[in-house]
């Protein structure tokens, strides 16, 4: 407690809230605050210093994701111990996906702290995604494997994920959305434009959804099928609205 407390006497009140915060959300103090900050800074809003050195938070999202996939492996794996390496691959994917990780990082709280020159809404991208798996290396980086672990685990997948439900949950949502329209006789038309990337940033793919002549759903990925997925799913959840505004 003592440590934490001269942790907080020498930040500045605006770095003061930010440690406050990520423990709100993260479930404990960092000992590195720099190392959280580091973990907000999209590529869009990366820092370039004096000796070239850049600073964005894509080299913890690469540790953070594997870090993800392997303690949701542990967890599926403890938890069906009769299933095939098929079945634990598929559930894994279900939770180790953007959608899933862009919905969590909004309700922790996570976009607001993102530092990002998006132009596109961040709800309609994967910043969040890739922020929420920044944090978790920046966890493992600052407290090991036992904390970020614990913090997946109650944070993450015990708030939010139904373990058995979601095995037998299909997350196609583009086939979900062109079965949808088949069935209802509606016309399901998926337009995709990709915006070129530079020598530091990626190509990044921007999808719409047309049905009937009318754009429903808007979605971004690194790739063509992650941006139509994106944007299928926004297409089902106001078709989803429209419905229930029509009973």
């Amino acid at each position: 407690m003592i440590k934490i407390l001269l942790n907080l006497i020498k930040l500045s009140p605006q770095r003061r809230k930010l440690y406050s915060l990520l423990q709100s959300i993260t479930g404990s103090y960092p000992n590195d605050l720099r190392i959280f900050e580091l973990s907000l800074i999209h590529k869009s809003s990366m820092l370039k210093l004096d000796d070239g050195t850049i600073l964005n938070n894509e080299r913890l999202e690469f540790l953070g994701d594997a870090m993800l996939g392997a303690i949701v492996a542990e967890e599926l794996y403890n938890k069906y111990p009769d299933v095939n390496e098929g079945f634990l691959t598929k559930t894994r994917s279900k939770i180790v996906n953007r959608a899933f990780l862009n919905e969590t990082a909004q309700k922790l709280g996570l976009n607001s702290l993102i530092s990002s020159q998006s132009k596109i809404s961040l709800e309609k991208t994967n910043i969040p995604g890739d922020a929420l798996e920044a944090l978790i290396g920046a966890i493992f980086v600052d407290g090991g494997y036992a904390s970020c672990r614990k913090f997946i685990t109650s944070k993450i997948l015990f708030p939010f994920v139904n373990l058995n439900e979601l095995a037998h949950q299909d997350n196609n949502f583009k086939s979900m959305l062109i079965e949808w329209g088949q069935k209802h006789k509606h016309n399901v038309q998926f337009i995709t434009d990709e915006i070129p990337g530079t020598v530091e940033h990626a190509p990044v793919f921007v999808s719409s959804v047309e049905i009937d002549n009318i754009v429903l759903g808007r979605g971004e990925g690194t790739s063509k099928k992650e941006s139509q997925q994106n944007a299928a799913m926004e297409a089902l959840q106001n078709v989803s609205l429209r419905n229930k505004e029509l009973t």
